[in-house]
């Protein structure tokens, strides 16, 4: 098996070139893999297409490539708790498909499958398989660019017929994740809901890239506890235990609640 350590964040990212789609892991400030993301940030890497359930705070996780207009195009599913997202966004100047989570964790793991498409109920009627959704506005209060139709299909489920939207699988040209461990040969664990969508995206990338906070030899794993198999995995750097890990919401209960 090869050793698929790499011995920093900024050689793991070095070939990222300008323009290239990522899928990256990570929901809200859980489990996102900020070492890569600074090292991308650092090499000046522009023009990226992304695909995350969302894209961090204005100061943290993606936030930090918005906000240094390094990202061309969100695919997510939540927009939410990042300004300079909705400023971009709203002036016509980052672009976003914006996607039910649920379908935007298929879409993920269907490209890490093999599987081109599928059909699901999520959008039915809506403007998610109608089309019109905005994508991009034009600076002036108007939609430049919206979604396009997409194809339904009537299925007899359980003996019920009910309509199927048909969504395309996503397969970007790198992953970044984060995990708890890896071992040399890219198996991963993840900590508890740090796990979300890194899996998926790490399936989705055509180069996985993964930080892991304690890099261990092969064997030492126990292969009932991998999350995701090395197949998927083509290059681990270690950042170690000590690093920030931000809340995006602290909320704490007042004496006698």
């Amino acid at each position: 098996m090869i050793d698929k350590t790499v011995s920093s964040a900024a050689d793991a990212v070095a070939d990222i070139p300008d323009g290239a789609s990522i899928a990256v892991g990570g929901f809200g400030l859980s489990g996102n893999p900020i070492a890569l993301i600074e090292a991308l940030l650092a090499q000046g890497t522009s023009d990226l297409s992304i695909v995350s359930n969302n894209c961090g705070v204005d100061d943290w996780g993606l936030g930090v490539l918005l906000r240094a207009r390094r990202i061309r195009k969100m695919t997510s599913s939540y927009v939410g708790e990042n300004k300079e997202f909705e400023r971009q966004f709203l002036s016509g100047e980052l672009e976003l498909e914006l996607t039910p989570q649920g379908t935007l964790a298929e879409k993920l793991r269907a490209g890490g499958a093999g599987i081109a498409a599928f059909y699901t109920q999520t959008g039915v009627g809506t403007q998610v398989a109608e089309g019109g959704l905005p994508r991009r506005y034009d600076g002036s209060g108007g939609v430049a660019v919206a979604s396009a139709p997409k194809d339904v299909r009537r299925f007899d489920v359980g003996g019920q017929s009910r309509e199927f939207v048909l969504e395309e699988a996503i397969v970007t040209d790198y992953a970044l994740v984060h995990a708890l461990r890896g071992d040399r040969h890219g198996n991963l664990v993840f900590n508890k809901a740090a796990r979300n969508f890194n899996p998926l995206a790490a399936m989705a990338g055509r180069v996985c890239i993964a930080q892991v906070e304690e890099l261990v030899e092969p064997g030492e794993l126990d292969a009932d506890a991998v999350h995701l198999p090395g197949v998927f995995v083509h290059r681990v750097v270690e950042v170690g235990t000590g690093i920030e890990k931000r809340i995006e919401r602290r909320t704490v209960a007042t004496e006698g609640e």
